[in-house]
């Protein structure tokens, strides 16, 4: 089980990574540009989960390169990865950090992060 210390972890070892926080949770940028950052649900999420039980634990909010990339991964059907209304058109995913399996996590996480990094520092980390 993955927790948010491990996403730290797996954030921090990238190049050029800094950690902060907006709205009272955790962030992951490179060079300015946040990548992950924690995601709870508001009111409004909740309340479109209707009677369903919403995922629970600490939830992460990572960029995908694209939409077309996103629907690929969530086609995939990798457990712990969703997405909810509030994300419809827009480049990210969520993770249950508790439920994705930690190779999944570094995965998700370094795909954002190559979403966000810019080309040269990109490259320089794919030939390492």
């Amino acid at each position: 089980m993955a927790t948010l210390d491990d996403v730290a972890q797996i954030a921090m070892d990238l190049p050029g990574v800094s950690e902060g926080t907006r709205h009272g949770g955790r962030t992951w940028s490179v060079q300015g540009k946040v990548f992950a950052w924690e995601r709870p649900f508001t009111k409004a999420d909740l309340k479109r989960f209707g009677d369903e039980s919403p995922p629970d634990g600490p939830i992460l909010g990572v960029r995908v390169d694209d939409l077309g990339e996103k629907e690929a991964i969530l086609a995939s059907g990798t457990k712990g990865i969703f997405t909810i209304p509030h994300f419809d058109g827009y480049s990210a995913l969520l993770v249950q950090v508790k439920v994705i399996g930690k190779r999944a996590l570094r995965e998700t996480i370094v795909d954002g992060w190559l979403a966000c990094a810019p080309p040269k520092l990109a490259e320089e980390f794919l030939q390492r």
